[in-house]
């Protein structure tokens, strides 16, 4: 919730007041896990493994519905 009191603002503390605990902490890098399926879909060797797995799928569909 918003502070919306008319009091004068608080200085902030120095550098020195802070304890160590509530010093602020940089975020961590994103990690190669964390960026998800679609970095993982741009992967080429990838790609040309669903496609030939979806064609294979496809020409043994056409082949069940025009050849059999």
């Amino acid at each position: 919730m918003l502070d919306t009191s008319q009091d004068e603002p608080q200085a902030l503390p120095s550098v020195a007041e802070v304890p160590l605990a509530q010093a602020a902490v940089p975020p961590a890098p994103l990690s190669p896990e964390g960026r998800g399926c679609l970095f993982a879909l741009s992967q080429p060797p990838l790609m040309i493994f669903l496609a030939v797995i979806g064609s294979l799928l496809l020409f043994a569909a056409v082949h069940d519905l025009y050849l059999l």
